[in-house]
């Protein structure tokens, strides 16, 4: 029998950061793993500034990562997105990947979305992030979400979460 499907998608900054390979080592063992770089995703050059990066994402690199998703991924998927992977998985559920459960860490532009991905879904948030969506937000979308204490935007990056956020799996 083959391992699940799981996709780690990145946040913002891209590129093979040191914490993702915490994900990686907890979850290896009962996942086939694909890890995928958002800014390749939409081809957006990262070498910019985080804001011409977040620009860009915003002015259609977010929809261009979306179909790109589409076309590498045509089989039943689990995702794990960070930030604006998580919003980028969304997305792509609702154009019709095939994803069984999408867990967003930290994926505070969701609070724009006003449709659901037909898939298990569960969101995490540190509660010291400014940009979290509403409790009507959750309400309206009748989406559950973990609030983690002190913790601020870039939580998905500290050790001690990583647990907690991969006993969705375990």
């Amino acid at each position: 029998m083959s391992k699940p499907r799981l996709l780690l998608l990145s946040d913002l900054f891209g590129g093979n950061p040191e914490w993702i390979q915490y994900y990686i080592k907890i979850l290896e063992s009962k996942y086939d793993i694909r890890y995928y770089n958002v800014l390749k995703l939409a081809h957006i050059d990262s070498s910019n500034n985080e804001k011409e990066i977040h620009n860009q994402f915003v002015n259609g690199g977010i929809e261009k990562a979306v179909n790109s998703l589409l076309n590498f991924e045509k089989e039943e998927v689990i995702i794990l997105g960070f930030s604006i992977g998580g919003t980028i998985a969304w997305k792509a559920s609702l154009k019709g990947l095939k994803t069984k459960q999408l867990i967003a860490v930290s994926s505070t532009r969701l609070r724009f979305e006003t449709e659901v991905p037909d898939c298990e879904i569960r969101l995490y948030f540190g509660d010291r992030d400014l940009n979290v969506p509403n409790h009507s937000w959750f309400w309206d979308l009748k989406i559950s979400n973990q609030i983690i204490e002190n913790q601020d935007h870039l939580l998905y990056q500290e050790k001690e979460n990583v647990f907690l956020i991969c006993s969705n799996f375990l």
